[in-house]
């Protein structure tokens, strides 16, 4: 191949691509959920979402191990109880 068709190739891939990406965002993106859970067992360490149930500590991220009864993440209604060793702990509505 030359130069000038490999520019080419090149040029035709980049149009392509962004035309695919484009489009993604607005098939990729769910809906909001009308309530979320604090799904507590199954955060991973350092991915907590705030304090601990326990009062062990006060900030999100601070989890030292995996999947601790004390430790706990938002997630959709519906969904803790789907995750082996999710515990519901609290439910609040999500904003509008």
């Amino acid at each position: 191949m030359t130069k000038q068709t490999n520019i080419k190739a090149a040029a035709i891939s980049s149009i392509l691509a962004l035309g695919t990406l484009s489009a993604a965002p607005a098939m990729a993106v769910p809906e909001q959920p009308s309530a979320w859970e604090k799904c507590a067992g199954v955060a991973k360490a350092g991915k907590n979402d705030c304090g601990a149930l326990d009062g062990s500590h006060n900030c999100a991220g601070q989890a030292k191990v995996d999947n601790s009864d004390h430790e706990w993440v938002y997630v959709p209604k519906g969904t803790c109880e789907k995750i082996t060793g999710g515990v519901v702990k609290a439910e609040k509505p999500a904003k509008k």
